[in-house]
């Protein structure tokens, strides 16, 4: 019995280890790029302005706010799958 517990944790665990380290990655990209291709990314216009300009003006926080949400929907996803979830 323990055994089966102990990978169901290994296993929940995992995935969000995956999850997370996902989500670091879109975060690191969303800081980083725009700062080191600068003038390959105002080649670019989103909205009539210079693509990497948006990124640094608004783009990274729609982003990161998009991040915050994914990781919310997913660890609810797991949480119910792994029968974590609290809502009962």
């Amino acid at each position: 019995m323990d055994d089966d517990k102990d990978a169901e944790r290994r296993a929940y665990w995992r995935a969000t280890l995956r999850l997370t380290a996902g989500l670091l990655v879109v975060w690191a990209a969303a800081s980083f790029l725009p700062g080191w291709f600068p003038d390959e990314l105002n080649t670019l216009t989103f909205f009539g302005w210079p693509f990497g300009f948006y990124m640094a003006g608004q783009g990274a926080l729609i982003i990161f706010l998009l991040i915050v949400w994914c990781y919310d929907r997913w660890m609810l996803g797991l949480e119910k799958r792994y029968g974590l979830n609290d809502e009962e």
